[in-house]
C-alpha cells in the first residue's frame, strides 16, 4: 500500500494493501479501495464508494456515494482472468453508477476518457470504449464491447446494445433502445432508435460554421436518398469529405470496421 502524505483517508475507510493513492486524494467514510487500484492526483471518493479490481482512475475524478467501480464483468463467460478498467481525468461519476472491468474475449480492458459525466444509476459494461466529454444520463446502460466516441450524449433510460458504435457528437434520446451503429453527429429518437437527423445544436455549440452545417445537411440527404446501399452512399461522399472534416468523420465511421449494421435516415 502506498498512500501519499497529502492524501486524506477517513478513519472508517478501508484501503487494502497494494493500492496506490496519489497526492491530494480524499477517501470518504466507509469507502473501500481494493489492492490493485491506482488513484491519480486529487481523486475524491465520497462516502460508501467501492473501487476494486485492476483499476486506474485519472486525476481530479470525483466518485459519489454507492458507486461500484471495477467489479468483475456481468458476463457468464468470465472465468476470473486478469482484466482492467482505466478511467481518465476529471470525470464525475454520480451515485449508484457501475463500471466493470473487461474480459479476455473483448480485449481485456474497459476504458473511459476524460471529462465525462456519468449520472446516477447508469452502467458501463465490460470492454466498452468510451471517449472524452461523454454524458451518460440517469439509468442509461451501455452494454459490453460498445464504442462511444467523443462528445456523445446518452439520454436517460436509454440502452445501447452490445457491439454498437455511437459516432462522435451524436445524441441518443431518452428511453431509446439502440441496436445499430449511429453515425457521427446523428440524432436518434423513438423507442426502437430511429435516425431522425443531425445534432445541429451540439454542432453549433462546438463552433461548426454555416458551411460545415450545410455540408453535413447535404451529406445526410445523400445518405437518405442516393442510389445503392448505405455503404455505397457513404463512398459517394468521398469528394465532399476532402473539404469538410465533419463529412469525413461520417464517411470514415461508416466505412470502418463494425459488428453491427447502421441506423439509416428515415
Amino acid at each position: 500500500m502506498a498512500i501519499d502524505a497529502t492524501a486524506r483517508v477517513h478513519a472508517s475507510a478501508i484501503v487494502e494493501d497494494g493500492a496506490v493513492i496519489g497526492p491530494d486524494c480524499e477517501i470518504g467514510p466507509f469507502s473501500l479501495v481494493g489492492p490493485e487500484v491506482r488513484l491519480g492526483r486529487g481523486v475524491t471518493l465520497k462516502s460508501h464508494v467501492v473501487v476494486t479490481g485492476h483499476t486506474e482512475i485519472g486525476d481530479e475524478t470525483v466518485i459519489f456515494p454507492f458507486a461500484v467501480i471495477g467489479e468483475i464483468p456481468q458476463d457468464v463467460k468470465f472465468a476470473g482472468e486478469k482484466t482492467q478498467l482505466v478511467i481518465g481525468a476529471r470525470n464525475r461519476i454520480r451515485e449508484h453508477v457501475t463500471i466493470n472491468t473487461g474480459t479476455a474475449g473483448g480485449g481485456g480492458i474497459t476504458r473511459i476518457g476524460d471529462d465525462g459525466l456519468f449520472l446516477a444509476g447508469c452502467h458501463i459494461a465490460h470492454d466498452a470504449q468510451v471517449g472524452d466529454r461523454v454524458i451518460v444520463v440517469n439509468s442509461a446502460a451501455v452494454a459490453g464491447h460498445c464504442v462511444i466516441e467523443d462528445d456523445v450524449l446518452l439520454g436517460g433510460l436509454c440502452g445501447i446494445h452490445q457491439f454498437v458504435r455511437i459516432g462522435k457528437g451524436a445524441v441518443i434520446g431518452a428511453v431509446t433502445m439502440v441496436t445499430h451503429d449511429v453515425i457521427p453527429y446523428g440524432l436518434v429518437h423513438a423507442a426502437r432508435g430511429e435516425l431522425e437527423g443531425l445534432n445541429l445544436v451540439g454542432l453549433k455549440r462546438r463552433g461548426a460554421t454555416k458551411a460545415d452545417i450545410h455540408a453535413l445537411r447535404a451529406a445526410f440527404q445523400a445518405l437518405s436518398d442516393a442510389e445503392g446501399s448505405f455503404l455505397d452512399r457513404a463512398r459517394s461522399l468521398s469528394e465532399e469529405a476532402k473539404s469538410s472534416p465533419y463529412v469525413r468523420d461520417i464517411v470514415e465511421f461508416v466505412l470502418g470496421p463494425t459488428d453491427r449494421s447502421f441506423l439509416t435516415p428515415r
